[in-house]
C-alpha cells in the first residue's frame, strides 16, 4: 500500500527531471496553487529574523505595494517634489473608480492608493527610465515588460502582471530604502518616508502599504499585502505580511490584511 501512495510523488519527479532535461523554464521555490500566506519581520539595522511563518519566497504580483519604489523613483526624477506637489486633478480619459476621481498629490496618493496617479508619473518617465529605474533599484524580478503582446508595461506591469516580487524581497528592499542605500536621492528616500501612511498597533508606530489585486480569470484566488516598518522606542523592525487564498469579502484584501497584521504585531515581536 505505501508503495502505490509514493506513486504520484515519484511521477511528479520523474516529470520534473524530464522537463529540466528538455530545458523547459522551472520556477523554483514556488507553492502549489492553493492559499498562501507569509508574515515575515526582521531587524532593520542587523537584517537578523524576528519572526517567519509561512511561504515567504514566492514571487508575486506587488500591486499597490509598488508605490512605494515608484516613489522613490518619482521624486529621484524630479516628477514629485515634496509631500503635497505636484496636485493632479483628476481627467475622464483615466477612467477611476468613482472614488478616486478627484484631485491628488503625493500624501493623498499613497494614502488612497490611486492608480491613475501612479500611471501619470510613469507615462511622464516614459518606458526607458522606467525601467532603467526598476533595474537599478533591483526590485524584485525587475521585469516591467507587461502582459505578452499589450505593450502595457508602463502603465500595468506592477498589477498581476510581469513584475513580482516575494515578501523576502519586499524586506530586503525596504531595509535597503531605510538605510537609505538605494541608488536614489537622500530627498527621494527622505520624501518618500515622509507620505507612506502611519497607523498605530500597541506601542508600536507603523508605516506601510497595502496592495490588492485578482490572480487572473482562471485563477479564483486573490492576494493582500501589506509591508513597512515599525519603530517602539529604539528599537526598528521591517516587516511584509501576504495572504492568498480565494475568500471574499466587502473589506479589499490588502486592508484586511493591514488590519490583522497590526492586530497581531504586539504580540510577534515583544
Amino acid at each position: 500500500m505505501r508503495r502505490i501512495d509514493r506513486l504520484p510523488f515519484v511521477f511528479a519527479v520523474v516529470l520534473y527531471v524530464v522537463a529540466w532535461l528538455l530545458g523547459f523554464p522551472i520556477r523554483a521555490q514556488s507553492a502549489p496553487l492553493g492559499d498562501v500566506e507569509c508574515t515575515l519581520i526582521v531587524d532593520a539595522a542587523g537584517g537578523e529574523t524576528l519572526y517567519r511563518e509561512g511561504t515567504c519566497d514566492q514571487r508575486v504580483s506587488p500591486a499597490s505595494t509598488f508605490k512605494v519604489p515608484l516613489a522613490l523613483i518619482g521624486y529621484d526624477a524630479g516628477i514629485l517634489s515634496d509631500e503635497h506637489t505636484p496636485s493632479w486633478e483628476y481627467k475622464a480619459e483615466f477612467n477611476a473608480p468613482k472614488r478616486d476621481r478627484k484631485t491628488v498629490d503625493p500624501t493623498i496618493w499613497e494614502r488612497d492608493s490611486v492608480i491613475w496617479f501612479s500611471r501619470e508619473i510613469t507615462r511622464r518617465l516614459g518606458s526607458k527610465q522606467f525601467a532603467g529605474y526598476v533595474s537599478k533599484l533591483e526590485y524584485g524580478n525587475t521585469d516591467v515588460s507587461g502582459t505578452p503582446g499589450k505593450n502595457d508595461g508602463l502603465t500595468h506591469s506592477w498589477v498581476n502582471s510581469s513584475l513580482e516580487i516575494s515578501p523576502v524581497e519586499q524586506v530586503d528592499f525596504l531595509r535597503k530604502l531605510l538605510a537609505r542605500k538605494l541608488p536614489v536621492s537622500n530627498k527621494a528616500h527622505a520624501m518618500t518616508g515622509a507620505i507612506i501612511p502611519t497607523f498605530r498597533a500597541g506601542d508600536w508606530t507603523v508605516q506601510g502599504k497595502t496592495g490588492t489585486t485578482g490572480l487572473g480569470d482562471a485563477d479564483k484566488r486573490s492576494l493582500g499585502w501589506f509591508v513597512g516598518w515599525a519603530q517602539k522606542d529604539a528599537r526598528k523592525i521591517v516587516f511584509a505580511r501576504l495572504v492568498i487564498d480565494t475568500e471574499r469579502s466587502d473589506t479589499p484584501k490588502g486592508p484586511k490584511t493591514r488590519a490583522m497584521f497590526l492586530k497581531e504585531l504586539p504580540n510577534l515581536v515583544r
